[in-house]
């Protein structure tokens, strides 16, 4: 099992989760984290991390998302280090579909 960083994550980036990671599983996009699955333990202390409730763990109803995550995880930097959020995260914190809206568009 897994943890995974959902869309709401997307235009956000804050970046509190990977800190705690114990095994630095976090990958960096321009607009999003992902979590690499093959590399997470399933210790759920990235989850509560988060201030926008973006990770979660793993359910049938995220497996795009878990696809998405092998694939960008391969491509995007490793990160480890807090770093602040993306400068307009406030306005889109309570966005949704935002995967549908800013990532698909540009694959």
């Amino acid at each position: 099992m897994t943890y995974v960083v959902t869309d709401k994550c997307v235009k956000c980036k804050y970046t509190t989760c990977v800190e705690v990671c114990p095994v630095d599983c976090f990958y960096e996009g321009e607009l999003m984290l992902v979590i690499n699955p093959e590399e997470c333990i399933d210790c759920g202390v990235c989850e509560p991390e988060c201030p926008i409730d973006a990770i979660k763990p793993e359910s049938p109803e995220l497996i795009d998302f878990i696809e998405i995550a092998t694939k960008f995880s391969e491509e995007w930097p490793n990160i480890t280090r807090i770093k602040a959020p993306l400068s307009d995260a406030d306005l889109y914190k309570d966005e949704s579909d935002k995967f549908v809206k800013y990532i698909r568009p540009n694959l």
